[in-house]
């Protein structure tokens, strides 16, 4: 569908990331597709929506600096992007974004496909003052749709100041975002029943390599830590740069083979089960209450639900099968543990990474409001898993419906 731009009338529909993702689960190369489109863009180059289609194919095929360009061309031509509903229009959701990767944002068109729900995709001006550069579309709701990170500090603070009293209902407030950094996470979600969460600290280069030359111990520069840790550079995501180290000697290759002046340091907890494997839930809370949204099984510790080997293995299906039909007993065993990250964090739509301790505790690696959330899965190898991202497209949609004020 074509929609208006600011510099006229696109020849093309916006696409989000949703039909990227749905081919990259699917294993389909898209690769000529994206050839397709980048002469479909050179030959209308005043056309911002096939630019920004570009842009997010480009990262979606692991293009991430060419991408980055791009996106930055098309919103050089125009900052409001819009997503309309597959069905007749219920709702119209603006949601507020930033310019950056995959992961700066909260990807909604992944879980609203077929939805009722318009989504208006605003990129704000982190540069400016006012960081609504261009006119504001009408809407029911707004969701700050960016996720948590240290580059994101400040246009969260004047977005808060913009949108303090603004008409509409705001969900998501910027104030309430930087709660889900690592850091902050793992400071706001201590002492909390039932719940472990390991203290993120933020360690520079100079202090690694001085563990590693032996000029320090580990304790000195990360008070009453051991080996073995976790280390990650501070801004990565997606397990770039993220390892587990057993000792100094193992400090001194990670540095060597990973870039950075700054990394976050945690403890190392072995959640493996009585079988050595290894189990990583991602749950996200809608409104305060949990959902289930995958499974991962594996042998290594460091678990990506692309990866686990989940398509390949029934047998790590129906362990997932099994999570998601007695999701009802989790949730009710960590129910204030979950309560309190609803609580602290103060967001209505966080995606949660976590596993259950060998003492029953709920263990929480990431909190994160742009986590990917779809229902892309082949119904054939995951039979379980619609009827539940079902729920959780309910659960948004209702929740979307009862903050606009309107009869669910």
């Amino acid at each position: 569908m074509p929609q208006t731009t600011e510099s006229g009338v696109s020849s093309a529909r916006f696409l989000g990331m949703a039909p990227f993702l749905r081919m990259s689960i699917a294993g389909v190369d898209f690769t000529s597709a994206t050839q397709e489109m980048i002469a479909q863009a050179q030959n209308a180059p005043e056309d911002a929506v096939l630019w920004m289609n570009l842009a997010t194919a480009m990262m979606s095929l692991k293009h991430e600096e060419l991408g980055l360009q791009i996106q930055a061309q098309a919103l050089d031509m125009q900052r409001v992007y819009h997503w309309p509903a597959r069905q007749p229009t219920k709702l119209r959701l603006l949601m507020l974004m930033v310019p950056g990767n995959l992961s700066a944002n909260i990807p909604l068109d992944c879980l609203m496909e077929d939805s009722d729900i318009d989504l208006i995709y605003y990129y704000v001006d982190p540069l400016n003052d006012n960081p609504l550069t261009a006119p504001v579309p009408e809407h029911d709701v707004v969701m700050v749709a960016i996720g948590a990170s240290d580059e994101q500090e400040s246009v969260l603070l004047r977005l808060e100041y913009v949108l303090r009293n603004w008409p509409k209902p705001v969900l998501n407030p910027p104030k309430n975002v930087p709660t889900s950094e690592r850091h902050n996470a793992s400071l706001l979600l201590q002492n909390v029943p039932g719940l472990v969460i390991c203290p993120v600290l933020h360690v520079s280069r100079q202090a690694l390599h001085d563990v590693a030359c032996g000029q320090k111990a580990l304790a000195d520069i990360a008070e009453n830590h051991d080996f073995p840790i976790i280390v990650r550079p501070v801004g990565s995501h997606g397990g770039h740069g993220l390892q587990k180290i057993d000792s100094a000697a193992a400090v001194t290759a990670y540095l060597e083979e990973t870039a950075g002046e700054e990394f976050f340091v945690s403890r190392f907890v072995d959640y493996s089960g009585e079988d050595g494997l290894f189990r990583k839930m991602r749950v996200v809370l809608i409104d305060g209450k949990p959902f289930a949204c995958h499974m991962g099984v594996s042998s290594h510790w460091m678990i990506h639900y692309v990866n686990a080997g989940m398509y390949e293995d029934a047998d790590k299906r129906a362990q997932e099968g099994r999570f998601f039909n007695e999701f009802a007993d989790f949730a009710q065993r960590h129910r204030e543990a979950l309560a309190a990250i609803s609580q602290r964090t103060g967001l209505e739509y966080i995606g949660i990474d976590c596993a259950e301790t060998r003492d029953g505790e709920l263990l929480i690696f990431e909190i994160d409001p742009a986590m990917v959330i779809h229902a892309m899965d082949d119904e054939e190898m995951f039979p379980n898993k619609q009827i539940h991202m079902l729920k959780v497209k309910t659960a948004m949609r209702e929740m979307l419906l009862k903050y606009a004020g309107q009869a669910l």
